[in-house]
């Protein structure tokens, strides 16, 4: 099946350490920078924040999704990614991935059901599913009425 958006995105100089990452509209443009908390002068995003932005939206447009197909209102929800930078043995790096998903207005088991549900349905999800360590915390505010 062929695909049914393909976003578009160059990266030049010296890539992470401080390159330039473009998307093909131009609405993307951002600097990069190795982070300081790692070594690096800061001052530029990284891929790992672009990671963790993109998944984080991703992840909850499919929340907002599936709750309507389950016919379920959804209030004050957000979704929190954060995207570790692991270094292997090897000497290379993979990344680890933890969502924080916020909802108010339900209870837990039901939060937690949708959140299984959107999971299962986010690309994000699908396209690391098994590749790499993901944890997934939900919190609501209890207030279920």
């Amino acid at each position: 099946m062929p695909a049914v958006y393909t976003a578009v995105a160059t990266a030049t100089g010296e890539g992470r350490a401080g390159g330039r990452a473009q998307s093909d509209d131009g609405l993307l443009d951002v600097t990069l920078a190795i982070p300081a908390a790692i070594g690096g002068p800061g001052g530029g995003t990284n891929p790992e924040q672009l990671f963790a932005a993109g998944w984080a939206s991703c992840f909850h447009s499919a929340l907002k999704s599936v709750a309507a197909r389950e016919r379920v209102t959804l209030r004050d929800s957000a979704v929190v990614a954060q995207i570790g930078l692991l270094p292997l043995e090897s000497g290379a790096y993979t990344i680890e991935a933890a969502l924080e998903v916020e909802i108010g207005g339900l209870a837990q088991a039901e939060a937690e059901r949708l959140v299984e549900l959107a999971h299962q349905v986010c690309p994000y999800s699908n396209a690391t599913r098994g590749n790499i360590e993901v944890r997934l915390t939900t919190t609501t505010d209890g207030d279920a009425g």
